[in-house]
């Protein structure tokens, strides 16, 4: 018995570590925001998603806490905060951040 449940746990903790969930680590630390048109902005939404609305738009170089990240179709979302106002908080594509 106990070694049936050492083994779920084992088991359960490699698929968190290895991002066999729907969500990653809970605090994946600083990124920047990277890649958007000169004259454009990342897109901070309410969810993960582009169904939800704009919260904010920003800007390459704007430094963000991320949370945690899930897959939503096709599209790596991440639950972010803006690293100078962490009460703002939203959702971005993983594709336009990078490890600060």
């Amino acid at each position: 018995m106990r070694s049936r449940i050492f083994a779920a746990v084992v088991v359960a903790g490699l698929g968190a570590v290895l991002g066999g969930g729907p969500a990653w680590a809970a605090s994946m630390g600083r990124y920047e925001v990277h890649g958007v048109e000169a004259d454009d902005f990342l897109k901070m939404r309410a969810g993960p998603g582009t169904g939800y609305v704009v919260v904010l738009g920003l800007p390459n170089g704007t430094v963000l806490q991320v949370q945690e990240c899930t897959q939503t179709g096709s599209t790596r979302w991440c639950r972010v905060a803006l690293d100078q106002a962490r009460g703002m908080k939203g959702w971005v594509s993983w594709t336009y951040l990078r490890k600060r």
